[in-house]
């Protein structure tokens, strides 16, 4: 049986509407899959005989997405919420010189043919929801032209047709197929996986912007380990992620990580990634030690990564920068990286020097990471027990308290403005946090005293 969902319900009144008009309508692709596991589909998509102009004179409420390929976005108003559907015709595609689009399409009135240009055979599935509604069994009402049926019984993800071809067309498609592999528990049919692993370098030719949301969709989907298992496997992640394929294989001292080397270490971080967990957190975790390959030393001691958190930031930046993220996340990711080691010292902070931890923006990802990255390596949680408890008590307007002392203030002591406003203020800001001064007139007085002395000392240098 369908699902009673806004979206469903909006599919299907649209595939009604443009067969009373004549012409063939089907859900299609991804919705169909997911409809056959057992899962929610995000959202429905329709497929049509119906040429995008006939779509947008049965639908007025429509525009085109995607004219040149015969996508229009049509919107229907479901329990008076606005929904919007994907309504693409039928096609053949033509060539795809630059490996992502193809150059022409043409219309078709054959479904056959349309399945027939999507990428893998789970996703060329189609199902007649006139057929499914009246029967009650979704399974009877689809169409495979594909062999889509047969591989998501054997649970096995097989490029449709030549997949040299299908890679070829559109070289996402190689990350695409990974993905799909990791978040559905599929194996990879076995001339697919070897076109992948032949056609794994014309991902250097994708744009960096579709790789990083592949990637990012890849961690974030609740399969993160399983899915950088395969871009490993597959030779991509040299292609998109050198940095993290120079992982593999560095040794870590076992006394701090039993859990094995680096790529391990990482790997099982990245199983700890819940479904919907923000990309930024994702990334992270995946970057965290991104600095350990460089800084790798063996030491008489023991094995040592001296300086591989600011190496890592580096990296970290650099990679955010590549993968065209915006600002505030590319900053997020590298402060993740830079602050990962900080928890070692929490519980040895004063006051101050804790909650102006607290202080970072978002500070529940730093936390988020901290666990991860114990509970993948010796797996103790003392210091995240205590940074979470210590968070969970602390009162934001005591992280960030209204300050009692002002430049302003110096400024009508007498006091010339200069780079010593910034350190007094900061060590007065500190004593409020500490709790040793709890008035005003104490932190003026603490605020004069410190000007004094900066004062004192610099006319001393210039004496001497």
């Amino acid at each position: 049986m369908l699902p009673e969902t806004r979206q469903a319900r909006a599919a299907v009144e649209i595939a009604r509407r443009l067969r009373r008009t004549g012409f063939e309508s089907l859900l299609a692709g991804g919705c169909v899959r997911d409809l056959l596991l057992g899962r929610e589909p995000k959202d429905y998509d329709v497929a049509t005989a119906a040429e995008p102009e006939r779509v947008m004179e049965v639908f007025p409420r429509s525009f085109g997405v995607g004219a040149h390929f015969g996508v229009v976005l049509v919107e229907t108003e479901q329990e008076g919420e606005r929904v919007l559907t994907e309504v693409a015709t039928f096609r053949r595609d033509g060539v795809y010189s630059d490996g992502r689009r193809p150059d022409a399409v043409r219309y078709t009135s054959s479904a056959a043919e349309d399945a027939a240009r999507r990428d893998f055979t789970i996703n060329g599935l189609l199902l007649d929801p006139e057929r499914a509604l009246k029967d009650g069994d979704i399974r009877d009402a689809v169409l495979d032209f594909v062999y889509g049926l047969e591989d998501l019984q054997a649970r096995r993800i097989r490029a449709i047709g030549a997949p040299e071809n299908r890679f070829a067309e559109d070289h996402l498609r190689l990350l695409r197929g990974v993905r799909f592999a990791a978040r559905l528990g599929f194996a990879i049919e076995e001339q697919t996986l070897a076109a992948m692993l032949a056609m794994a370098p014309a991902l250097g030719r994708v744009s960096w912007e579709r790789i990083r949301d592949e990637l990012t969709r890849m961690l974030t989907e609740g399969r993160a380990r399983r899915a950088f298992e395969l871009l490993a496997e597959t030779g991509m992640l040299s292609v998109v992620l050198p940095e993290v394929e120079r992982m593999r294989g560095v040794e870590q001292p076992p006394e701090f990580h039993p859990e094995g080397d680096v790529w391990e270490h990482t790997l099982r971080l990245l199983a700890q990634l819940e479904p919907g967990c923000s990309a930024t957190l994702a990334w992270g975790a995946l970057l965290h030690d991104v600095g350990k390959p460089t800084s790798f030393r063996r030491a008489p001691d023991r094995i040592r990564f001296d300086g591989h958190v600011e190496v890592g930031v580096r990296i970290a930046a650099e990679i955010a920068r590549r993968l065209r993220f915006s600002n505030d996340d590319g900053a997020q990711i590298a402060a993740l990286v830079a602050n990962h080691m900080r928890f070692g010292d929490v519980m040895r902070m004063k006051d101050s020097t804790l909650k102006r931890f607290f202080r970072l923006e978002r500070f529940a990802e730093h936390l988020a990471l901290h666990r991860m990255d114990c509970s993948a390596s010796h797996g103790k949680l003392d210091n995240w027990e205590y940074a979470k408890r210590r968070w969970d008590v602390t009162p934001e307007e005591t992280i960030r308290p209204a300050r009692m002392v002002t430049g302003r203030d110096l400024i009508a002591a007498g006091f010339s403005p200069g780079p010593q406003f910034t350190e007094v203020l900061r060590i007065v800001e500190d004593a409020q946090m500490d709790g040793a001064v709890a008035t005003r007139e104490e932190a003026l007085a603490l605020a004069l005293r410190e000007m004094q002395k900066t004062h004192t000392m610099h006319a001393d240098e210039n004496d001497g």
